[in-house]
């Protein structure tokens, strides 16, 4: 925001928490108030040393392999930092597809067209037989209401409203068992 748009450092936080809250992503405010290009932009903030960051997760893998259902990755990012991510968390090969900013045309979470575009992009699914696992309550208030189970993942912020709040993605078979009973 600095290098290409010219902002002060005092005028960026604010800038990129009001794009944030009030269209899903500080890209999307990026994109309409000042036409910035969203591949310049991705490339640039998810040039990441990723291998600082993250490593290969056996006992998430071994749960989420365990699941019966058709598992997807649902982003607000782009499919290639997607895929660099799940790649190191050694979870590439456990979704059947990444449904990323791109591939909805940037209508993001929360928006509710975004549910129904990923529902689609996921073969016609129906929602009532999905569930959202997401750290942000707006994303899950959105996918609520168009009847995905919806489950917070962290220890942070309200959980009102959800259905799941999981204080760690490891905690799945815990506080949700009866995905291991069902079929879709």
């Amino acid at each position: 925001m600095r290098e290409e748009l010219g902002l002060s450092d005092e005028i960026i936080p604010s800038t990129r928490d009001h794009y944030w809250k009030t269209y899903g992503t500080t890209l999307e405010g990026l994109r309409i108030h000042h036409q910035v290009d969203p591949d310049d932009y991705l490339d640039y903030v998810h040039d990441l040393p990723l291998d600082q960051y993250l490593q290969q997760d056996q006992a998430l893998r071994d749960t989420l392999i365990s699941l019966p259902q058709e598992l997807w990755v649902f982003t607000n990012s782009d499919h290639r930092h997607a895929s660099r991510v799940l790649d190191k968390l050694g979870l590439k090969d456990v979704f059947s597809g990444i449904i990323d900013l791109i591939s909805m045309d940037f209508v993001i979470k929360p928006n509710p067209k975004a549910y129904q575009i990923a529902l689609t992009e996921a073969g016609g699914v129906d929602p009532t037989q999905c569930v959202l696992f997401d750290d942000l309550l707006a994303n899950l208030d959105g996918a609520k209401q168009i009847g995905f189970t919806t489950a917070l993942v962290g220890l942070d912020g309200p959980s009102h409203g959800v259905d799941y709040h999981l204080p760690s993605i490891h905690s799945i078979k815990e506080e949700m068992p009866q995905l291991w009973n069902e079929k879709n």
